[in-house]
């Protein structure tokens, strides 16, 4: 494999890792063309594992020996592999590196909303939520506790930014997603009852026998602020809260997914 030492920044080829942007990257004009930034040897061997493709390689020097040399050996003899200084890729990327490497990798085709909810019992719709950190979070959560798959509105922060695949460890890479258009209504035509996490007059505590009876539900989770859309809560076949002590009224997104995730987990 190509092995390129770096002196400044200008080198061409390395524009991936420094001027372009979160929405250049995502190229929402071509999607095909789109690419994104998995950091550290642990995130990147996961999107590896995944079938992700890589297109570059950005590591410390040090590194080509030691944490990524099975890095180096699995993503193939066509791929540029850009090395330089501690000090030019913290100027290149404009912050210190996850233990010293980058992976520029191409962004994968999304599946339709029919393949996605196809085997599903437990899904996670993301409506609204723009924090990359919250993002990453819910996916860890959602992958570890039982969901099948990750729906997202269209206003909601992008999976496969840089800082959101980081928090998830990588698990953004381990389970199906998609962009989700049009109101919740449209789950009950797969089977699914829709549970949105807002507090309200109508609301039911999260550990009610009704929810977890039922085969197929949705959970529909809001932003860090507002919350759900008054007209989301309205068209939701139940809204669902959880229960607080000491005069709390509500807990983080994230915090709540994981709370919600396991109290409706799917028992065959």
């Amino acid at each position: 494999m190509p092995i390129i030492e770096i002196s400044d920044l200008s080198h061409p080829g390395i524009e991936v890792f420094s001027t372009l942007t979160e929405a250049q990257l995502r190229n929402k004009l071509e999607p095909e063309k789109g690419i994104f930034i998995a950091e550290s040897p642990k995130v990147i061997r996961v999107a590896l594992s995944a079938g992700y493709q890589p297109t570059a390689l950005l590591t410390e020097a040090k590194h080509l020996t030691g944490d990524a040399a099975d890095i180096v050996n699995l993503i193939g003899e066509d791929i540029p592999i850009y090395t330089g200084s501690r000090e030019l890729l913290t100027s290149l990327t404009g912050y210190k590196l996850t233990r010293g490497v980058l992976c520029a990798m191409k962004r994968p085709l999304l599946p339709k909303l029919s393949d996605t909810l196809k085997d599903a019992h437990r899904v996670v719709v993301i409506d609204g939520v723009v924090d990359t950190t919250n993002i990453g979070a819910i996916f860890r959560s959602a992958a570890a506790l039982g969901i099948d798959a990750v729906l997202l509105t269209r206003n909601s922060c992008d999976p496969l930014n840089r800082r959101a695949i980081r928090v998830s460890m990588g698990t953004v890479f381990l389970i199906p997603w998609t962009w989700i258009d049009g109101d919740i209504q449209q789950l009950n035509d797969y089977g699914f009852r829709t549970v949105a996490m807002a507090l309200t007059d109508r609301s039911i505590p999260l550990d009610s026998p009704t929810l977890q009876s039922e085969p197929r539900l949705a959970i529909v989770m809001g932003t860090e602020g507002d919350g759900l859309p008054h007209e989301t809560i309205t068209k939701a076949d139940y809204t669902v809260r959880i229960p607080m002590s000491h005069k709390v009224d509500s807990l983080n997104v994230a915090a709540a997914s994981a709370v919600a995730f396991w109290e409706l987990r799917y028992s065959k």
